[in-house]
């Protein structure tokens, strides 16, 4: 086999695309149902939840089409350092 083969491997989407829940990513659907949870059942405020928790999700969904690795992005910039202090 020389270097000028070609070499084809398959790849499969799954690899590639973001894990979503209802259209937002995974990680995110969990802790804002768990928080809607919170407020509405704990506190007993679920006029206050149900909306909140719409809007939340409707606002991913958005940025999710957008981009769908907001998430990611987000991550790594909460863990990045602060080097200039302006």
């Amino acid at each position: 086999m020389n270097e000028t083969d070609d070499i084809a491997v398959p790849l499969h989407t799954s690899l590639t695309t973001p894990i979503l829940l209802a259209g937002t990513p995974r990680s995110f659907a969990i802790l804002n149902a768990t928080l809607c949870a919170v407020i509405g059942l704990g506190l007993g405020q679920v006029w206050i939840a149900v909306p909140v928790g719409a809007i939340a999700h409707s606002l991913t969904v958005w940025l999710t089409r957008q981009d769908p690795w907001w998430m990611d992005v987000m991550k790594r910039h909460l863990r990045e350092k602060v080097y200039y202090q302006a």
